[in-house]
């Protein structure tokens, strides 16, 4: 019985993250909004089922420049997700996936002409956005 439960926990998270998947949400956010849902699930298990569901490919945990604080998004396509680049709104937290041929030609030119290649399913650009970007003006 306690592993039905534990299953009904995860779905709950995995759907909060498919609810908001155009944001990454940290471990104290899927909590938060699970409790107004009136589903709530406590802390330590909503982050050891987030780390779960990163190890299964369904979640991509970002970690933060000083390294002390993450968060989560789903992803959708795990094999798409991966040929491109992300960006991340320091503002908001929106996130991008970038699907642009001259990224592609950026990772090409690394490849080729400094033997570097980038891992695009850990790469995130951070910055604002342009909504960010136009209230700050």
């Amino acid at each position: 019985m306690a592993s039905t439960y534990n299953t009904k926990q995860k779905q709950l998270i995995l759907d909060m993250l498919l609810k908001c998947k155009e944001n990454q949400l940290s471990c104290e956010e899927i909590e938060e909004k699970l409790k107004n849902n009136g589903t709530p699930v406590g802390k330590s298990t909503v982050y050891r089922y987030l780390i779960s569901l990163q190890n299964e490919g369904k979640v991509r945990k970002f970690t933060s420049e000083n390294g002390k604080s993450a968060t989560f998004s789903y992803i959708e396509d795990k094999a798409e997700c991966s040929k491109h680049l992300h960006l991340r709104c320091l503002s908001c937290g929106e996130f991008v996936h970038l699907s642009c041929s001259l990224m592609d030609e950026i990772s090409t030119h690394l490849v080729n002409d400094h033997k570097f290649s980038i891992d695009n399913s850990k790469t995130v650009l951070y910055g604002l956005c342009e909504k960010c970007n136009s209230s700050k003006g």
